[in-house]
Order: C-alpha cells, then sequence, then structure tokens
C-alpha cells in the first residue's frame, strides 16, 4: 500500500523524484495519460485498484460533444487518464524501449509480495526481467490493455543504496 512516506517521492521514466518543501516543487499533483480508447481506461482503472485498493475513481466524465476523461487515485494523488479528442486518429507506433515516448510508469509500494501477489491472482501478466538487488525488489507487469507499469520497493533508507545501479 503507498503511504504518508511514500507520498513524497515518484517514479517515472527510471528516475526518483523528491518532492522537498525547501525546493520550488512543493508536492507531486498528478500525472496525465492519454490512452486509445475505452477499454484501455478500464483496464488501467483495474490494473491500478490492484495495484493499491485505496485508490478510488475520483471523476469520470465523457462531456456532451468530447472525450472521456476520468481521475483515480486518492487525496493526494492521482493519475488523469484521457481518451482521444473527438476526431482524432489515435494511432501509436511507439514502440516501448526502442522509441521516444513514456515507457511505463514507477510505483514505490510497501509490500512488494502483497501486491505482486494480487496481480499474480488477477492473471496480469510480467514485462521485460529484473536482475535481483540487495537494496531493492523490481517488477515490471503490463495491464490488460498493454501499457507496462514498474513496481518497487526499497529495502533501505540509504540513498546510496537505493540509487545503487552497478
Amino acid at each position: 500500500m503507498l503511504t504518508g512516506s511514500h507520498l513524497s517521492h515518484f517514479e517515472m521514466l527510471g528516475q526518483r523524484f523528491c518532492c522537498l518543501r525547501s525546493a520550488g516543487l512543493q508536492a507531486k499533483e498528478n500525472v496525465l495519460v492519454s490512452i486509445r480508447c475505452h477499454g484501455q481506461t478500464i483496464a488501467a482503472i483495474a490494473f491500478l485498484t490492484t495495484v493499491e485498493p485505496t485508490f478510488r475513481v475520483r471523476h469520470d466524465e465523457t462531456p456532451p460533444g468530447s472525450y472521456r476523461w476520468a481521475h483515480i487515485g486518492s487525496d493526494q494523488f492521482y493519475i488523469a487518464l484521457q481518451e482521444p479528442h473527438l476526431g482524432a486518429n489515435a494511432q501509436s507506433d511507439h514502440r516501448p524501449y526502442k522509441d521516444y515516448g513514456v515507457t511505463h510508469l514507477a510505483w514505490v509500494v510497501e509490500d512488494f509480495d502483497l501486491v505482486t501477489e494480487r496481480l499474480e491472482q488477477k492473471g496480469y501478466q510480467k514485462g521485460i526481467p529484473v536482475e535481483p538487488h540487495p537494496h531493492r525488489k523490481r517488477v515490471y507487469y503490463y495491464d490488460a490493455a498493454g501499457f507496462e507499469w514498474e513496481l518497487v520497493e526499497y529495502l533501505t533508507e540509504a540513498p546510496e543504496e537505493r540509487n545503487d545501479y552497478a
């Protein structure tokens, strides 16, 4: 489960961001993910609520003559899912790990084994293999629409050990 102590950290594209009160960035609010279709919105919501059962759909709307957008998360943070604007050709030839663009989003979790067990029970498929590391557990999973998510549990508070890439 994501906790208050983990909410000060955000990981994306393999980089860990920490929101410090002394810096200009005060807190993270949301991440916007543009998705292709209704089915991807449903897949992302199902995956995220499996990873973090306390997440809820904060808003889900398709205004008349417009496109669907949904917010899923907590009171402190959410993922904004936006379907294509009307009339948009929502095709993508993005190849993860080969082309520019976001390949995956990463989440720090408190109980890695519990979260991965829930994902396995629901049949989610693992992504790229990960080498074992003495200071963190990591895994990649695909949601039902094919978007990749990384999960990491740090086994130490020491930044030099958390960020050891040797």
